[in-house]
């Protein structure tokens, strides 16, 4: 597994890549992906695998042939560093040492300071009024330019609207407007905040620069627990609702104002407390007003949903969830890099499943619905949803998996026909499967009949699947799906993998003649 931990080098300028098969000729843009690309600076080491320096990946995809290329994010985390050759700006599982050329009651004193957040963007790319950015989960981002890489200008998001953070998954509306998620906290308490950025002013100059101009809050929902709010990684957008699904993954406040004096990484400060339950918190995205009912769940752990709908009264939501949120923090690269065997089994083994499931939540409650029943009527549905006391909902899930899937694992890393169906009624996504500790397989679901078509091979290690629809297209899944696949046993062989999105079978590849470690999050370019 370390080969796909490892630091490389960038390659700024494209190079060819081999070609195996056939690349459909329609398909004209590039691939872009993004993760963390370096893992040490002189002799100090990251602690923690979602520290490492982000780099960019760019496939650029035209008439058949594949071009790659990749660099490293120039932020100003990469650039301190990199000038001192030595870690200098703190990371989620890495806390900076003071200067060693600091005197002892200067070094001392340092750890009194609380530090500045990161701005080393290594988990998506995303857009905003058609710019492509670079994100993570502080209040920075950087603007990159989607062709050649180079990075642009720093956006910090307290500028622009009253957040101290933002998430690295925004949703997209039909009308051009992107929707996020970000938390305030001062003397009022703690909030999730829902922001809105408005789609470009097509009347305005377009300037070379970042535009935030109209952004807002347009919701601002306190945390049930102030002194322990909880952590969060995207969020769920239908039509017209929005779901903050407010889990037992906590943030401890007082901790986290202290760890730099205890010496202690951010997720040292994450707790994993199934005492409490999982709150969905429902606001309508166009008035942003927040639903007076209360629904809740049973504990549990998600990183990523699938897609949410609104089917006769009902909000169906689909995600990847798990039972134990503890393994957020077990990703060091320690761990990472065990050898192969009893022991890297054993470390798998220790890990949550991930596990596709359905909530549904009845949108028309108020005082007349019964308690005690289910007001879910959905044909065929499994999910129930019952009014436990007035203006409180208790759900549970429908698992939306057979048990086909628990040979490959559990999922994550989920994507669907985006443009066409998010938010609205879907059939198909498409995953990566977790055999291991990395994901071994691509997997498509079926989830009318929660049927599974699969690619796997053993030594190859997919990244998350990113759909292309076909020009033509009529259904649902007339496109391919494109993952990089990492092959540890083998050098300079990682190669773009291209599947027929209806048979899930390949129809070409495009091996790169250099290393390219493992990574988090893409998108397809059109316009690349």
């Amino acid at each position: 597994m370390a080969p796909l931990v490892r630091s490389v080098e960038e390659t700024p300028d494209p190079i060819p890549t081999t070609i195996t098969g056939r690349i459909p000729s329609w398909v004209n843009g590039s691939f872009l992906r993004n993760g963390p690309g370096k893992f040490e600076f002189g002799k100090d080491r990251y602690t923690h695998w979602f520290d490492g320096m982000a780099m960019m990946h760019r496939f650029h995809i035209r008439d058949g042939d594949v071009t790659y290329s990749s660099r490293f994010l120039r932020s100003d985390s990469y650039v301190r560093n990199s000038e001192k050759n030595r870690i200098v700006v703190s990371e989620f599982g890495t806390v900076a040492m003071p200067d060693p050329c600091k005197n002892i009651f200067a070094r001392f004193f340092s750890r009194f300071q609380i530090p500045k957040a990161t701005d080393n963007a290594s988990v998506n790319f995303v857009k905003y009024k058609g710019d492509y950015y670079v994100s993570t989960e502080t209040n920075y981002m950087r603007r990159v330019d989607p062709q050649s890489l180079e990075t642009k200008e720093k956006v910090d998001w307290t500028q622009y609207i009253a957040v101290n953070s933002a998430t690295a998954h925004p949703h997209y509306g039909t009308d051009g407007a992107t929707y996020n998620m970000g938390n305030s906290y001062g003397k009022g308490g703690f909030f999730y905040n829902i922001i809105r950025v408005p789609p470009p002013d097509e009347n305005a100059a377009k300037a070379d620069s970042p535009d935030f101009a109209g952004a807002e809050v347009i919701c601002s929902i306190p945390a049930a627990e102030p002194r322990k709010p909880s952590y969060y990684h995207s969020f769920v957008m239908s039509e017209n609702y929005i779901v903050f699904i407010e889990q037992p993954i906590k943030l401890d406040l007082l901790k986290f104002m202290l760890y730099r004096i205890q010496g202690k990484s951010f997720h040292k400060v994450m707790t994993w407390e199934p005492k409490y339950d999982t709150i969905f918190h429902l606001v309508n995205r166009h008035t942003g007003k927040v639903s007076e009912v209360s629904y809740r769940a049973a504990p549990m752990f998600t990183l990523h949903q699938i897609n949410a709908y609104e089917d006769n009264g009902f909000l169906v939501m689909d995600m990847c969830c798990g039972d134990d949120g503890d393994s957020i923090g077990d990703f060091t690269l320690e761990n990472l890099r065990k050898g192969t065997g009893e022991e890297m089994d054993k470390f798998y083994n220790s890990l949550c499943r991930n596990l596709p499931r359905r909530y549904v939540l009845p949108l028309t409650v108020d005082k007349k619905t019964p308690l005690d029943q289910n007001l879910v009527t959905l044909n065929g549905f499994k999910a129930t949803a019952t009014m436990t006391k007035p203006g409180e909902v208790y759900m549970t899930h429908e698992e939306l998996h057979d048990d086909e899937l628990l040979q490959y694992g559990g999922l994550e890393f989920p994507q669907i026909n985006y443009e066409k169906h998010n938010g609205r009624p879907y059939r198909y996504f498409y995953s990566c499967g977790f055999g291991n500790v990395f994901s071994d397989s691509l997997l498509k679901m079926d989830v009318h009949t929660k049927e599974l078509k699969v690619w796997r091979y053993p030594g190859l290690y997919p990244s998350e699947p990113v759909f292309v629809a076909s020009p033509q297209a009529t259904d649902e899944d007339d496109g391919v799906v494109m993952s990089v696949i990492i092959t540890p046993r083998k050098e300079k062989s990682t190669f773009l993998l291209v599947l027929d999105a209806k048979t899930f079978t390949e129809l070409g590849r495009a091996e790169v003649p250099v290393n390219v470690p493992y990574g988090t999050h893409g998108v397809f370019n059109e316009m690349g």
